[in-house]
């Protein structure tokens, strides 16, 4: 039975890891201290299965860096290393030195990473982690991993969770070279699902939509004209599933689809789904981060990994999930 380590494995990204790893009948180890915030939920409460369930499932409810400093097991097959202080954007932008607790959870993580050397490890970074020069308005592009390299200069990231991931990124890479530690580092997008918690843009619009429906008026963070990659979960998993075993030195890869869609789009294609128009307004008052970030699909793609599910049927997902759960 191969073993597997999950940190922050009761957030949204963490539980469809976990399901898949326990479906494949591996001894899944999961870490959460459910910190406020993140998204993360006690075991008895996932939205979309009952992990207690399975006798593979054992759960750690612990600050990871706790866990770090009393357990050195050695004989994990692979580590997903999700734990993270992030919510939405206002965590990002109005509580950044809570964010940069992230610097400490990825120090102790290293650490027992060169310790233990497990066999294989997932790193998540972020887009955040990418230049926000190439994000404005005026000065936007598709992002390719080759735009944050450690062998060149590196431009701005965005505020304390871009450096924060940027610098997880650059242990990875020095764990590898000074150490032979196996990683990949993955750099998802927007990432989406039915069960993701409020605090993100994606479950706060649609239940807005449908708690507004045959409005005339519905309202969105900032200009509402800020534009996103939007990337199902499901894909989001496939894509890691698909490429982890294919690069082994800390080398990055984007998890997106290439396509950018901005928040007013998001409700209008909403709203035609529920058979309703309306007007689309921003807000002054809430914060909407860069103007566009999308991710180069390109390496992603030589990996052999194609995003299947588009943004409306992603939407029309989430809808039903909603008002069949209110």
């Amino acid at each position: 039975m191969k073993k597997i380590l999950i940190t922050g494995g009761a957030g949204f990204v963490g539980r469809y890891f976990t399901k898949y790893f326990l479906d494949q009948k591996y001894e899944v180890h999961v870490v959460d201290n459910i910190a406020q915030y993140t998204g993360a939920r006690e075991p008895n409460n996932w939205p979309l299965f009952m992990p207690q369930d399975y006798k593979n499932f054992i759960f750690h409810k612990q600050d990871c860096r706790d866990w770090f400093i009393s357990n050195f097991i050695d004989d994990f097959d692979y580590v997903l290393h999700l734990a993270a202080m992030v919510g939405g954007r206002m965590m990002i932008e109005k509580n950044p030195i809570a964010v940069s607790d992230d610097l400490s959870i990825d120090s102790h993580f290293w650490q027992w990473a060169v310790k233990t050397k497990p066999k294989k490890i997932l790193t998540f970074s972020s887009s955040a982690c990418y230049p926000v020069i190439f994000q404005k308005k005026e000065n936007y592009k598709l992002l390719s991993e080759k735009l944050v390299s450690f062998d060149q200069p590196i431009g701005v990231p965005d505020l304390t969770y871009g450096w924060a991931k940027l610098t997880s990124e650059y242990l990875g890479k020095i764990a590898y070279e000074n150490y032979g530690i196996k990683s990949v580092v993955y750099r998802p997008f927007s990432g989406y699902g039915k069960d993701q918690d409020l605090s993100y843009p994606f479950p706060s619009i649609c239940k807005r939509i449908l708690n507004k429906k045959n409005s005339k008026k519905i309202q969105v963070w900032g200009t509402g004209d800020q534009m996103r990659d939007f990337i199902h979960i499901e894909d989001c998993i496939k894509g890691v599933l698909s490429t982890m075993d294919k690069i082994d030195d800390g080398s990055p890869i984007n998890l997106s689809t290439g396509k950018l869609t901005s928040f007013k789009e998001f409700v209008k294609i909403g709203c035609n789904i529920l058979g309703f128009e309306t007007e689309v307004v921003g807000t002054t008052d809430k914060p909407e981060g860069v103007f566009a970030r999308g991710g180069d699909t390109k390496l992603q793609n030589d990996y052999g990994f194609v995003t299947k599910i588009n943004f409306k049927s992603g939407i029309e997902e989430a809808l039903k999930f909603f008002e069949k759960n209110n």
